[in-house]
């Protein structure tokens, strides 16, 4: 069983998460017992508590989510509905055909793609790039050209796949958790990775606010203004507007399956058949491509957020594998000692076993810490981390396990438990027509 078999068939719980303790390892969340019931060896609990607490106080709270926190969803019979890497490979190899899709890898003899379609389209712009000037005649080029805009649209069409019968109790957990964590400090920003709409769909149900950089008109525009707004309620006895609880801002930095761009200006529409999308499709050349608006704005605001005085950053589901994104984050360690960070990744520990337990016999309390991340980013937040480095905390988890470990720093309010209420009188008599 590899570690990714485990992760598929364990249920989302904080208990899943362990910390990593300089000079201990990878600790277990819960206290181990003998058969007796007395404790042998503690538990992480408290340290994780106490660091989610910390970071959800701090004056300014930042989270970033990759595609990891999105393989959670689930379709109303709980099959996983967001696709992973390989699953996008599949996708395309199945949409040009598969004489087509081998024609195009074997461009490439020397590169070892496998079967990474993020490599591939990496390949193929840079051939694109090189031959820029080569005429429309030119059967090659044209040929590796509408490849590139079958795959692209193949992956608009396969990250789409949020609706409104989607299962998604951790998004709506996390958001809850960190939409409400005061109004009156700054507003929780979330910075995601993730073209699909899952924290929108999330917010929705929850009758959460998002402050995303469109307007509120009938066609909805971006303009960089509106992160810049706030909602707030102003009475009419009163002087002082109140600010509203329940309200966050949302910074989707590599585009979103609704974004469009109709001439200049970006719009939000799901109709494939208005304006061209607008989103950094998996490939190596992110990094010029965001330097184009909005991505500009986006990351202008997720690095500006970092150099902030009392900022805590959550990470989950993202691999470090975007320099662009990662070598901010380093920077901010370097500069910052204000800055508090958590990763929560189940990268950390790759050995199933380790996890499980070898047949009767439990996990360790404490998991060894491998020498080495396969990624460098990472290598070097865990070298800070085991050197003692008091404003780094690393789980090994996934986004779901940290959904539930994130305390709630404000009880539910009225109106939460009524929409609550609401929900489940609709949701009550469902049938499963499933074959």
């Amino acid at each position: 069983m590899t570690v990714w078999d485990h992760w598929n068939k364990t249920k989302a719980s904080r208990a899943n998460l362990r910390l990593l303790v300089p000079g201990q390892g990878w600790v277990a969340y819960a206290d181990r017992l003998d058969d007796g019931g007395h404790v042998t060896a503690r538990g992480i609990k408290d340290d994780i508590e106490s660091a989610l607490i910390n970071a959800l106080s701090a004056s300014n709270f930042l989270s970033l989510l990759g595609a990891g926190a999105s393989l959670c969803a689930r379709d109303e019979w709980e099959d996983a509905v967001a696709p992973s890497m390989s699953d996008l490979w599949s996708a395309v190899e199945t949409d040009v055909g598969a004489a087509t899709f081998a024609s195009i890898c074997a461009r490439f003899p020397k590169a070892n793609v496998g079967k990474n379609i993020e490599k591939l389209l990496s390949l193929c712009k840079v051939y694109l790039e090189l031959n820029e000037a080569a005429l429309d005649a030119d059967v090659d080029v044209a040929g590796v050209r509408e490849f590139v805009a079958r795959a692209e649209a193949c992956i608009l069409a396969k990250v789409d796949f949020v609706g409104r019968d989607t299962l998604l109790p951790a998004h709506e957990a996390y958001v809850r958790k960190i939409g409400r964590r005061g109004f009156r400090k700054a507003r929780a920003k979330l910075f995601t990775t993730n073209y699909d709409l899952a924290i929108e769909e999330a917010a929705r149900r929850a009758r959460f606010t998002i402050i995303d950089g469109f307007s509120h008109s009938l066609d909805q525009i971006y303009d960089r203004q509106h992160f810049e707004l706030d909602i707030v309620r102003r009475d009419a006895g009163k002087d002082a507007p109140d600010y509203i609880p329940n309200v966050f801002q949302l910074y989707k930095l590599h585009g979103s399956a609704d974004w469009r761009r109709v001439g200049e200006e970006v719009v939000r529409s799901r109709d494939n058949g208005k304006g061209r999308p607008v989103l950094i499709y998996p490939r190596s050349s992110k990094y010029q491509e965001a330097f184009d608006p909005p991505y500009l704005d986006m990351m202008g605001a997720f690095q500006a957020a970092l150099r902030e005085p009392d900022t805590s950053l959550v990470v989950a589901g993202f691999g470090f594998n975007d320099d662009h994104i990662s070598r901010p984050i380093i920077s901010a360690l370097e500069s910052n000692l204000s800055l508090r960070l958590i990763i929560c990744d189940p990268s950390f520990i790759l050995s199933a076993a380790e996890l499980r337990g070898v047949d009767a016999e439990p996990p360790a309390h404490a998991v060894q810490v491998a020498g080495s991340h396969a990624n460098d980013f990472l290598t070097k937040i865990m070298r800070l981390a085991d050197r003692g480095d008091p404003r780094i905390h690393l789980m090994n988890g996934r986004f779901e396990d940290l959904a539930d470990a994130l305390p709630d720093l404000i009880g539910e309010t009225d109106r939460e438990r009524h929409m609550q209420r609401v929900k489940a009188i609709r949701d009550q008599g469902r049938v499963d027509v499933r074959d």
